[in-house]
């Protein structure tokens, strides 16, 4: 019995990951087509049929490239940790909801915590290993930013296990059959996703990047399979902050079709903000972090907190 359940555990990860990875191939292709309309131009449609093999076709030129390294380098730090970086993402994707033979447990959203602090060392090791000033000046700003948003994002995800009471995701999706948590709390919403948009060096705060202006930062050193790894960690993890805020937010079912209707719509909105908003100042991203975000989450707690107490008083 124990070996069938062992079995079929590892079997619903495996289907999940390689449905994230294949989820992940297409959202670059909907990035692709989305920037391209937006800037009123022609996404990348030359290859097959509308471009479907594009993604396939990126895969297999940046694996086949020739990998170089500095020589300078850290070189077992520099190697391991794009694909330490993947591995964490593709563990965090393993608290997805799933009723029947998966891993998704009473604890998922503190695992989702542990996993996403995790995910800074990372990029920290990524930009110091490679023995480079750009590089290393990219990771220090990728890691106050994320610290950073951090803190938010854990004080709003705070404010829901004490209105739930658990520490489930499951538990997420039945307090939501009635009313979805995002006309209660739209303004929590807005900062959520936000702070989603911080927490995965997007547009309008990839200060770690700024592909325009810098030397693409931590990541500069890195080529072929190293680059595509890296690339990978980043498009899984918006998808999986896709995926979170519709749990959290907008119902979450996970066995009906219009969930997954709503993961795209929110990751068409990552896309939607690349190409639409000019990047903040590096001032104002800390500002918005710690003077506005920080206050509102806080008030948000407590008045979850009050709201608890009170029903707590009022029905026992």
């Amino acid at each position: 019995m124990f070996i069938y359940d062992y079995f079929m555990s590892f079997l619903s990860g495996l289907i999940l990951v390689i449905c994230v990875m294949i989820g992940v191939a297409f959202l670059t292709l909907l990035e692709r087509k989305v920037l391209g309309y937006v800037q009123i131009r022609k996404g990348p449609n030359k290859v097959g049929f509308w471009g479907i093999p594009q993604p396939f076709c990126d895969a297999i030129k940046l694996f086949t490239k020739e990998q170089t390294y500095p020589v300078m380098s850290n070189y077992i730090m520099y190697y391991f940790s794009p694909i330490i970086s993947l591995f964490l993402v593709l563990l965090t994707w393993m608290v997805f909801p799933m009723e029947w033979g998966s891993w998704s447990f009473n604890l998922g959203i503190l695992f989702f915590l542990c996993c996403l602090s995790l995910g800074v060392y990372t990029v920290m090791i990524a930009g110091w290993s490679s023995n480079s000033n750009y590089a290393l000046l990219g990771g220090l700003r990728a890691v106050a930013q994320t610290i950073s948003y951090e803190v938010s994002l854990a004080l709003i995800l705070m404010s829901f296990i004490l209105l739930i009471s658990s520490f489930s995701l499951l538990e997420l999706v039945k307090f939501q059959s009635l009313i979805w948590f995002v006309f209660i709390s739209l303004p929590l919403a807005l900062v959520w996703l936000a702070s989603c948009l911080a927490e995965t060096n997007r547009t309008p705060f990839d200060f770690a990047e700024g592909e325009s202006e810098l030397v693409s930062g931590f990541n500069v050193e890195y080529s072929s399979g190293g680059f595509a790894l890296i690339f990978l960690a980043e498009y899984a993890s918006i998808l999986f902050m896709s995926m979170l805020f519709v749990l959290m937010f907008m119902g979450g079912d996970v066995y009906s079709f219009m969930f997954y209707v709503k993961l795209t719509f929110i990751s068409f909105i990552f896309i939607w903000v690349r190409g639409t908003l000019p990047r903040y100042r590096y001032d104002m991203l800390m500002y918005l972090a710690w003077k506005s975000f920080l206050p509102l989450s806080l008030n948000y707690l407590l008045f979850f907190l009050g709201l608890k107490i009170y029903m707590f008083y009022l029905f026992y």
